[in-house]
């Protein structure tokens, strides 16, 4: 497996609220993790850096001995409820973080199997030589809109509350993550990004980017620079997964 991993302020704001990381265990068992911290909340930043900070500390330290998809599912779902918890607890004995909260995003890939964990509105894009599956749904105000049928999916896109998401990690006591699960097969991309992304470019220029025959690292670094070019109003980080043939 190719990865890379970009983080960036953006031209628009001062602190980058983003993290992103990709871990790797010496029983080859994997981890992409993204969180996008809270703008308009206090200490987006603090919330985001916990979330990586805590969930890295669990893989690294989680004892597996061929789980089944099952099993991983409910360790995942344990751990992300614990660092809900840490978080959700450390804003009411900090002022400073009172309110604070993140998307957050987990892909625990066992060989070619990935099992994605989600919170908010950070997403999971699969890309195939000719096709394009966005597989998270945002947790946001819009999509019950769209799930009311109140608005259509074409609507929803440039809603003015297109950004306010109803679910993130640490602003409640308790959470209830989102599951999925993608295969990735030879020479098929895992795309996770913050918003500061996926709302500034196209799944068609994603796409483009992506495909193109050039190193991932240049891949990553071009899908940064052209959402800055398009404004880059927000944060922008992605991780970046490519199948390759030796893995399969």
């Amino acid at each position: 497996m190719k990865f890379t991993v970009e983080s960036d302020v953006g031209r628009k704001r001062v602190i980058n609220e983003d993290r992103a990381a990709f871990l790797e265990r010496p029983d080859s068992l994997k981890m992409a993790l993204l969180a996008d911290g809270m703008g308009g909340h206090n200490a987006g930043d603090v919330a985001s850096e916990m979330a990586i900070q805590e969930m890295t500390n669990y893989f690294l330290q989680v004892e597996f001995q061929n789980p089944s998809v099952e099993e991983k599912r409910k360790w995942m779902e344990e751990s992300i409820a614990n660092i809900n918890k840490k978080i959700y607890e450390y804003s009411l004995e900090n002022e400073r973080c009172k309110g604070m909260g993140t998307t957050f995003i987990a892909v625990l890939i066992d060989k070619n199997h990935c099992l994605i964990g989600h919170i908010g509105d950070s997403r999971v894009y699969h890309f195939t030589s000719n096709s394009v599956d966005l597989i998270t749904r945002d947790h946001s105000y819009v999509n019950i809109l769209v799930d009311n049928g109140e608005i259509s999916e074409e609507e929803a896109q440039n809603h003015p509350q297109k950004n306010f998401i109803v679910k993130a990690l640490g602003t409640e006591p308790t959470i209830e993550p989102d599951f999925y699960e993608v295969t990735l097969k030879e020479y098929s991309y895992l795309l996770i990004c913050s918003d500061g992304l996926s709302n500034k470019i196209s799944t068609d220029e994603m796409a483009a980017i992506i495909t193109y025959p050039m190193p991932i690292a240049e891949k990553g670094r071009k899908l940064v620079q052209l959402a800055n070019d398009s404004g880059g109003e927000d944060n922008i980080s992605l991780i970046l997964l490519m199948m390759t043939e030796e893995e399969v």
